[in-house]
């Protein structure tokens, strides 16, 4: 590895499976220090035991500010300093038609989705802002840039957080701090393993992505993500804040497995249906 966080230190909050799983052994293995935070405890402590003496892990709900202060505090007194914050914890969330969905499932999704990033942005600038540097990762979803990809909740929240994003970006850049997103599309991890009923069920949710993924025979793992926030985390992104960078095989922007309509050429089309770029005599 190029030891492209070499003394550096990161939070990471969701950290004991999936997209923070995979960050995290990716951070240590460029050189960083990692505060794992996460609800899963036994997973997290046996992630923690796996990096070695480069992690510790910090029982964390992110819906209780407490614990985010508890996070951002620790890798401070442990590590010394916080260089970077991932805010990655997330859930599906309530899911259903919109007439129908419960009003605490609402809640407790923004709660996750939306609050939880709040409390590591406004902790991590707290503790950032006195070095006058920093690189603030929040996890976002394709969910949050278009309609129809999500349940009305974690689309509702993604949006929020892109705009979230945003706006701390435009605040935080006169202290030295970058403000950045992630918006992956679904990927083979064990949260969009689980909505077919077997989060274990990896592999299998990887082949099917494959099926349907605009870049032909390539569904998105855990890794792409972890990729993504090591450049956002990086000195090689060190002029760029505000952005969402989207993991998504292009989906956003119009790639796909279905042909184009102009495939083919044909003759510039021009006024009225004429074609060609002279007109007969």
């Amino acid at each position: 590895m190029s030891q492209r966080l070499q003394g550096k230190v990161a939070a990471i909050t969701g950290a004991a499976s999936g997209f923070g799983c995979a960050a995290a052994k990716r951070f240590v293995a460029e050189g960083a220090k990692v505060v794992l935070g996460d609800i899963q405890e036994d997973a997290g402590q046996a992630l923690a035991a796996e990096l070695g003496s480069d992690a510790v892990f910090v029982s964390c709900n992110v819906t209780v500010e407490e614990d985010i202060i508890n996070l951002v505090d620790t890798a401070v007194s442990h590590f010394g300093q916080l260089d970077i914050m991932y805010n990655n914890a997330g859930i599906v969330g309530s899911a259903g038609p919109i007439a129908t969905t419960p009003a605490d499932e609402w809640k407790f999704t923004i709660d996750v989705l939306i609050n939880g990033v709040f409390y590591g942005c406004k902790h991590a600038a707290r503790v950032m802002s006195a070095n006058g540097t920093g690189s603030i990762i929040n996890m976002a979803s394709t969910a949050g840039l278009m309609g129809g990809l999500g349940p009305h909740a974690y689309a509702a929240s993604k949006h929020a957080v892109i705009g979230l994003t945003k706006n701390t970006a435009a605040e935080l850049c006169k202290v030295g701090i970058r403000v950045n997103a992630i918006a992956p599309a679904g990927m083979a991890t064990a949260m969009v393993a689980g909505l077919s009923g077997d989060p274990a069920a990896i592999e299998a949710t990887k082949q099917r992505l494959a099926k349907t993924s605009p870049l032909k025979d390539r569904a998105g793992v855990a890794e792409d993500v972890a990729n993504a926030a090591l450049w956002l985390a990086s000195d090689e992104s060190g002029y760029t804040t505000g952005h969402t960078l989207t993991t998504d095989a292009g989906m956003t922007t119009g790639s796909s497995l279905n042909p184009s309509p102009f495939e083919e050429y044909v003759p510039i089309i021009r006024e009225a249906g004429k074609r060609g770029l002279t007109n007969p005599g």
